[in-house]
């Protein structure tokens, strides 16, 4: 009896030794999209001042595919140890009410959300549409002959068309990609027509001139790209469902250990506020908002209500986000 009250106090005593000496190896990133994306861009440029804070090396793997899914199933069978993060996206919210997994953000801690996207819709340089309003046109008298670039099924370029067809209800072809990478290859390749794609992954095409900007989902143009005009300049009534945008951020499981979650938030809070982070988010486009937790929590339900419902009164939705308990805000 005695040996054995000795096992449990030494188990005791070594489980904070344990997670205050995290981390002592390296830590697996899974990206859940992509090469070239804005997911997978961010993640390539945080990963390394993060390292910097916790003294051991992220080793950062692409797994796209399901929306988000594969990823995000990938790490929840992973230890809840805090040695699996995930960099993701806003996707998850969305799989629920869409039917396509029953995991989404509520399973996991939000180490960081670094930031909102705003959304801008791309054509191809030489494509004839030189307006919104007059892709829309093209797209409401040719159902189904316009070709959009998507990411599948609650991809923000499906909800951001989803948002515009509340108004305009017309019809297009979606043709999925791993990514917003690959789809703006596709494009300017001509291979789709139209994306509506996050600033950071089109930052340095706009820039270059190899892909055009036909309007901005937000209410105010871009101090960037002052050239594009807010997409409530020609559709003032979408005014309502803004600011909106997909975000990014840094997870792990809900249940690793609470010193862990202190350790990861404290390295990616030091991460963001460095220089080269910095910049690169400034660069992008990406509207900083470096929040974790709570507060991070309740961003991402305020999200999940407002998304959910667009897909649900645009027919998109598989699932009534009532009958899963999320509020129409």
């Amino acid at each position: 009896m005695l040996k054995k009250l000795i096992a449990v106090a030494a188990l005791l005593i070594a489980g904070p030794a344990l997670a205050q000496s995290y981390p002592d190896r390296d830590i697996q990133g899974t990206i859940m999209w992509g090469a070239g994306g804005a997911t997978d861009n961010l993640a390539r440029v945080i990963a390394p001042a993060v390292e910097e804070e916790l003294g051991q090396k992220i080793v950062l793997v692409n797994r796209p595919g399901g929306v988000g899914a594969i990823a995000m199933q990938y790490v929840n069978s992973r230890p809840s140890d805090g040695y699996t993060l995930l960099f993701g996206a806003e996707n998850p919210q969305l799989h629920r009410v869409l039917g396509l997994a029953d995991l989404d953000y509520a399973s996991f801690y939000p180490v960081a959300i670094v930031g909102r996207n705003i959304q801008v819709f791309v054509v191809n340089p030489d494509a004839k549409w030189k307006t919104l309003t007059e892709l829309v046109d093209d797209i409401k008298a040719n159902p189904g002959q316009i070709r959009m670039g998507a990411t599948g099924p609650g991809g923000s370029p499906a909800v951001a068309m989803g948002m515009l067809n509340s108004v305009v209800k017309g019809e297009v072809t979606q043709v999925p990609f791993d990514g917003e990478g690959p789809g703006l290859t596709a494009l300017q390749g001509n291979h789709v027509d139209f994306m509506p794609v996050s600033l950071p992954a089109a930052a340095e095409l706009l820039r270059a001139g190899r892909v055009r900007g036909l309007a901005v989902l937000d209410a105010e143009p871009l101090a960037q790209f002052p050239d594009i005009p807010a997409i409530t300049a020609e559709y003032p009534e979408l005014g309502k469902y803004l600011p909106w945008g997909s975000f990014q951020g840094m997870f792990v499981k809900r249940d690793a250990p609470d010193e862990v979650k202190k350790t990861l938030t404290d390295a990616f809070a030091a991460a963001m506020a460095n220089e080269r982070v910095d910049d690169f988010i400034q660069k992008s486009g990406m509207v900083k908002m470096a929040i974790s937790g709570a507060e991070a929590d309740e961003f991402m339900k305020r999200w999940q209500s407002v998304t959910s419902w667009i897909l649900h009164d645009t027919g998109d939705a598989k699932v009534s986000p009532e009958e899963l308990g999320i509020p129409r805000l």
